[in-house]
């Protein structure tokens, strides 16, 4: 079994910052990207940002320049700091993960179950 666990979520004043934390774990060989997804209440889930193992990373246009991800790949973690935020980044932030579980030979996607930003004054 895996699991996902995100932590960091909470309330900010426009203009601060967070950092997102969600950490793997459980039975799996290997992970190959992680990344972040968002959903705000009456919209669709939308991607934010993904890390390869090896490194490369993609963003988001609205979040560019001022969101970052980034892994310990030692310990199965993948983190979102999240600068100069504001009211339209409210939502809920959900980590995902594509990892090999032992035993098999496909990866395939495994979700965290999110976690609340939430951007006001």
């Amino acid at each position: 079994q895996v699991q996902l666990v995100e932590s960091g979520g909470g309330l900010v004043q426009p203009g601060g910052s967070l950092r997102l934390s969600c950490a793997a774990s459980g039975s799996f060989s290997s992970i190959n990207s992680m990344g972040w997804y968002r959903q705000a209440t009456g919209l669709q889930r939308e991607l934010v940002a993904t890390a390869t193992t090896g490194g490369s990373t993609d963003y988001e246009d609205s979040v560019k320049g001022r969101f970052t991800i980034s892994r310990d790949n030692a310990k199965n973690t993948v983190y979102l700091q999240m600068n100069s935020l504001k009211p339209e980044d409210t939502a809920v932030y959900m980590c995902n993960a594509d990892l090999r579980q032992r035993g098999w030979s496909v990866y395939t996607r495994h979700w965290g179950k999110g976690t609340l930003v939430t951007v006001s004054s």
